[in-house]
């Protein structure tokens, strides 16, 4: 292929610096690019030959076909490929690709009439200098690095094996173009633009730094070495870069200035600080941080050039600086954050979010603005004949109020000195005050309350307070308390006080819309996450925790009926207690209850109450319109289960008994977990998604928003489809593999063993902790996007192997018996089980 032009080859053509090359030297010559078998591939200016330097036969195919392509003559070899990466570890790619691979394309070189070999080494195989005192090619070498030893290794065998082959060692600075590129720059501008805490600290001397180059300088002096390959002498290293080198206190100021129009302050910090903290980062939190160790021992290193010799052998100099590129930089970073972002290999989703969601908005407007505003304003109106349709709500709320502040009257709870040998029996127990002052105090809090639930909800009949709801669900939570708070005497009052207060939150925020929903949130209907096959916030998926949640309040409120003396028995029909006490109640008078401030039953039954709430509270697209309430209850339902599990737990290790209601209440608890745990994970990634996309994080957690992508469930489940369609529906995300279901009887085998084998503590107890532990890992587990919590079980496994050798406590039959258990656990935690054909977005890459 004789095109009447000389033959140029440049190794990591389709790289950055490549592919500038490829781009200035086109039209000047034949080019050919040799590179990667992978994307991306070098211009189409030239022709591409897949290469691979750390194959002989790779190398030798490559050369083949440039010279059946161009001939055996080579004006010069640009050899810009080589390793790096940046951990600043010692990598045997160092010496594969860079070192080994360059003495591999020598060799093939040698059967050609190679005019010039071009090697891209850098500045910084040069000892750091000191300021005011410019290095040039002759100063020391320092190979303290592995990414510099290999270049220094390379000069120094490709002036070895060269041969007759003429070379040049250039030596750039740090290159840049107009959108930066360049990993250290960019970063420094990007913690900056962030305002990010560590963008006010250095570790180094803030008056030190280093040079750099446009890329567009570079690509001229690497045309220039090439145009004079003939005038050159046959060995020479080039110093390539600007001479003014801008320090790095000084480069701080001025990126700070042109972003943010302000001095931007930075503080030294002492090397062992920041290097301590680079290691916690990359170690012990296991991220992937840009600042390493080694760029914090490096950070003292000061450079300047002496650029003498290419001016002399090139005629060439700089023609663009850092100084007058930066406002460029900056200018195309605030014009497209995202793009700036994504050219500079930096993740997006840093922009600072409002720029994106003020583009997004701006954009939507210019493109149909009469559509836009109409849209907004029909929903506005939407919303304002919403209000007027549902204020029945506050008058019935107004009715409450009434009848709450004058219960006192109606119950005689002023002035009532008459009580149940109960609550003298909890009044003494628990040194708590005299029966009537606690009377007296429910008393005037159902007074006060009254008034403020009918003051707020006559404010809250115009839309222009809308923050009267939610104080009328203040005071409503305060009514689910206030009996617990003050031991209330009469069971009246507590039941009366319970209702009213789920009543009053009820038709606060439950039945009418929610105040302060966004309005984007509001007016998008999809409800479906991206990827997701179901929704997970219907009516049935909340059904069964709705009910449990029902069945636990029941359960509690018995038992915290008992403990404020409004009842002197509970049913137990299992196990004894002592003092004349059935286990039940033993439990519930423990040291381990009493030292609750407040009746641990009725905590739990106003928890039970506000799983119900909040069960029922918000539609099918909760998990993006409402995300704080979604946490909330996951909140609950989560650390609750477990607080329950350890609840169960401690009974006979520290009491020595159980209670049959508390196993009741603490088992739907626990199924409630797995029901719960999809619809977290869907908010969870709306949030993430959302926060990519440039939306403000706070703002999406507390009002909502759309999120593009979403999709609807086109299944629509609802109440009138057929019974077993409808419970499919209510447990969708959930499925129960045998091996699970084994593992949870296994559990609670192991928490009754010691009924069988006699074993005493602590082999006794640590059979029955185990034993509790299998079971809730196994239950949580049933959820899909849960599945890898199973191998939590493997662990607990090894330990009931280990258990005998360890503990005392247990025979001979019991050893065995731990053992086998211990091989069964295992067994049964390591296989998946079956799973559903729902999909849960970028969550199904975790169900293992």
């Amino acid at each position: 292929m004789d095109t009447g032009k000389d033959v140029v080859i440049v190794t990591g053509s389709s790289g950055f610096i490549g592919t500038a090359v490829i781009e200035k030297l086109a039209g000047r010559f034949t080019l050919v690019g040799l590179d990667r078998y992978t994307p991306p591939n070098p211009p189409a200016d030239a022709e591409c030959v897949c290469i691979d330097l750390t194959s002989e036969s790779s190398i030798k195919a490559a050369f083949e076909r440039v010279r059946k392509g161009y001939g055996n003559r080579i004006a010069s070899v640009i050899h810009l490929a080589a390793y790096f990466d940046l951990t600043g570890e010692p990598n045997p790619k160092y010496e594969e690709v860079t070192i080994r691979g360059t003495e591999r394309l020598l060799r093939a070189l040698e059967e050609f009439e190679v005019e010039q070999f071009v090697f891209s080494s850098t500045m910084l195989v040069h000892a750091p200098g000191k300021k005011g005192q410019p290095i040039d090619e002759d100063w020391p070498l320092d190979p303290k690095l592995p990414y510099r030893a290999s270049k220094i290794e390379t000069e120094k065998l490709i002036r070895d094996q060269r041969g007759e082959i003429p070379i040049v060692m250039a030596r750039p600075a740090g290159v840049y173009d107009d959108l930066c590129r360049s990993a250290f720059l960019s970063h420094q501008i990007a913690r900056i633009y962030e305002r990010l805490l560590v963008s006010h600290v250095y570790p180094g001397d803030l008056d030190t730094g280093q040079p750099f180059i446009h890329l567009d300088d570079l690509t001229d002096a690497l045309l220039g070495i090439v145009e004079r390959r003939k005038e050159l002498p046959p060995e020479i290293p080039l110093l390539l870069g600007e001479t003014e080198t801008p320090t790095f206190g000084e480069l701080q100021r001025e990126i700070g200035k042109l972003i943010h129009g302000e001095e931007w302050e930075t503080r030294q910090i002492p090397k062992s600080v920041a290097r301590t903290g680079a290691w916690v980062q990359g170690k012990v939190l296991d991220q992937d941080p840009f600042i390493r160790p080694w760029m914090v021992d490096i950070s003292d290193d000061h450079y300047e050039l002496d650029i003498s010799r290419a001016k002399e052998l090139l005629g060439w100099e700089p023609k663009h600086s850092l100084r007058e590129t930066l406002p460029k930089m900056i200018d195309a970073l605030k014009a497209d954050p995202a793009a700036w972002y994504k050219a500079n290999k930096l993740n997006p989703a840093s922009v600072a979010p409002e720029k994106v969601e003020t583009a997004e908005r701006e954009e939507e407007e210019k493109k149909n603005p009469k559509q836009h505003q109409a849209a907004m304003r029909e929903h506005m109106q939407e919303m304002r004949k919403m209000h007027f349709d549902m204020l029945w709500v506050h008058f019935f709320n107004m009715a409450l109020g009434l009848w709450l502040a004058t219960s006192p009257f109606v119950f005689g709870t002023f002035g009532a000195d008459t009580f149940s040998e109960a609550v003298m029996r909890v009044t003494e127990e628990r040194g708590l005050w005299d029966p009537s002052l606690r009377n007296s105090l429910t008393a005037w809090s159902d007074l006060v309350s009254g008034l403020l639930i009918m003051g707020f909800s006559a404010l809250a009949l115009s839309p222009r307070y809308s923050w009267a709801p939610w104080a009328n669900t203040a005071v409503g939570v305060w009514l689910l308390f206030a009996p617990l708070f003050f031991w209330a005497p009469s069971a009246a009052v507590y039941a009366n006080d319970t209702f009213v207060g789920a009543l009053v939150i009820t038709f606060s925020i439950l039945v009418p819309m929610m105040p302060g929903m966004s309005h984007e949130g509001m007016m998008d209907d999809s409800d479906m996450p991206p990827g997701w096959t179901y929704c997970p916030s219907t009516y049935l998926q909340r059904l069964p925790i709705i009910a449990l949640g029902a069945i636990g309040f029941v359960i509690a409120r018995a038992l915290g009926a008992y403990q404020l003396g409004h009842i002197d028995y509970v049913w137990e029909p299992f196990f004894a207690g002592e003092g004349g006490r059935n286990g039940t109640e033993f439990i519930i008078t423990s040291d381990v209850s009493k030292a609750w401030p407040i009746a641990d039953g009725g905590l739990g039954a106003t928890s039970y109450m506000f799983e119900v709430l909040m069960g029922i509270m918000g539609g099918r697209a909760r998990w993006r319109t409402m995300p704080w309430m979604v946490l909330l209850f996951g909140i609950v339902v989560v650390p609750l289960g477990v607080v329950s599990i350890y609840f169960i737990i401690i009974q006979p290790i520290m009491i020595g008994t159980y209670c049959t209601l508390c196993l009741l209440a603490a088992l739907a608890m626990l199924i409630m977990i797995p029901y719960a745990l999809d619809e977290l994970v869907a908010m969870g990634q709306f949030l993430v998604l959302n926060t990519r996309r440039g939306r403000p994080f706070w703002r999406s957690f507390f009002m909502g928003d759309a999120l593009p992508g979403s999709g609807k469930d086109t299944e629509r489940p609802g109440f009138d489809m057929p019974l077993g369609k409808l419970v499919r529906n209510a447990v969708r995300g959930v499925t129960v593999p045998w091996t699970l279901v084994a593992s949870s009887l296994l559990g609670a085998w192991l928490m009754f063993s010691r009924l069988v084998f006699g074993t005493e503590p602590p082999m006794a107890d640590s059979d029955h902790l185990v034993g509790a532990l299998i079971i809730t890992v196994a239950v949580m587990a049933m959820a899909e996007v849960a599945r890898p919590l199973r191998f939590i079980n493997v662990a607990f496994g090894l330990w009931l192997i280990a258990a005998p050798w360890l503990l005392v406590g247990g025979g001979a039959v019991a050893a065995v018996h731990s053992i086998v258990a211990g091989l069964v656990l295992i067994a049964l935690s390591l296989p998946r089980g079956p799973r559903s054909k729902e999909h849960y977005g970028g969550w199904d890459r975790y169900v293992l």
